[in-house]
């Protein structure tokens, strides 16, 4: 099959297609050669490639302290790269969005919720409620699933602010591993996504939202001692704010219901898989950019 993955050079793109490619026709354009946000653009560009799968990856998210991203611009532009892809509906035949928890409103998360949780609270941030708002949209139309991730990690997601790289760099560099408020997070490695977008490619979903999130929840501290014994290293781990952050984790019932036999990777190989992975690309880490990690 013919696969558009949209945001060809992000994180979740560059990994779904390192997956995919051996089995499918992969399009992954970056932003310059595919202006989501221009309709026009879009409606051409599926009129003359006509994918039978879109996975849209493609995000405004401009929380991260780095990021010039103007933040006022989030709920238009994720709601319009969105809308003007399901708009061209004539010129694809399935599209797989890709949601997030922040559906579920970040100050009312609680661990382990569940689908029938959306909708008992409307995100405040813009960010969470352009995502509360698409999967509103979804519910509508049998052609569109969203698959809602919760914390997921690994190879080529930007160190300096996602925890668990950030923990590898920061012990690589022989820094210390900072954590500003503990709290317990569904991690999933996205090699278990890519297998998760793959069943969708290939089978029909009547459950138009799901949770994809591996059921098993880790927290913050016990993670950065996994990074810390895995490098041998003599690295400090400070806590910044004393108490418990809200859990962020998802029930997975469904998930598990739905793809029979579904296993996800150990926490402990993932994370041994992952900073052996930093440490050959070390050449690629950049000591003085490395931020103090604001998301898991």
């Amino acid at each position: 099959m013919k696969l558009l993955i949209t945001g060809g050079s992000g994180f979740t793109a560059r990994n779904l297609t390192e997956h995919l490619k051996d089995k499918h026709t992969i399009l992954s354009p970056n932003s310059k050669e595919l202006d989501l946000l221009n309709v026009n653009v879009v409606h051409d560009y599926l009129e003359k490639h006509f994918p039978d799968h879109i996975i849209h990856t493609a995000t405004y998210d401009a929380a991260p302290k780095h990021s010039t991203k103007d933040p006022t611009k989030t709920l238009e532009y994720n709601l319009r790269m969105f809308y003007n892809l399901e708009k061209c509906k004539p010129w694809y035949t399935d599209l797989i969005t890709l949601g997030s928890g922040a559906e579920y409103g970040r100050e009312n998360w609680k661990p382990k919720m569940k689908e029938s949780y959306f909708g008992e609270f409307i995100p405040t941030d813009q960010y969470g409620f352009s995502k509360y708002i698409i999967n509103k949209h979804v519910h509508n139309h049998n052609h569109i699933v969203n698959l809602r991730l919760f914390a997921v990690f690994g190879k080529y997601e930007d160190y300096r602010v996602r925890f668990i790289s950030n923990a590898c760099c920061r012990a690589i560099m022989d820094l210390p591993i900072i954590i500003n408020q503990n709290a317990y997070y569904d991690f999933m490695d996205i090699s278990d996504l890519a297998k998760i977008v793959e069943w969708f490619i290939d089978n029909y979903s009547e459950e138009k939202s799901i949770n994809v999130c591996t059921g098993i929840s880790h927290d913050l501290h016990t993670i950065a001692k996994k990074v810390v014994e895995i490098s041998g290293k003599n690295v400090d781990i400070i806590i910044r704010k004393e108490g418990m952050g809200n859990e962020y984790s998802g029930d997975n019932t469904l998930l598990c219901n739905k793809i029979r036999g579904l296993t996800f990777k150990n926490i402990d190989t993932s994370i041994k898989d992952l900073y052996d992975w930093y440490v050959v690309n070390k050449h690629t880490i950049d000591k003085e950019s490395l931020w103090n990690p604001i998301k898991a």
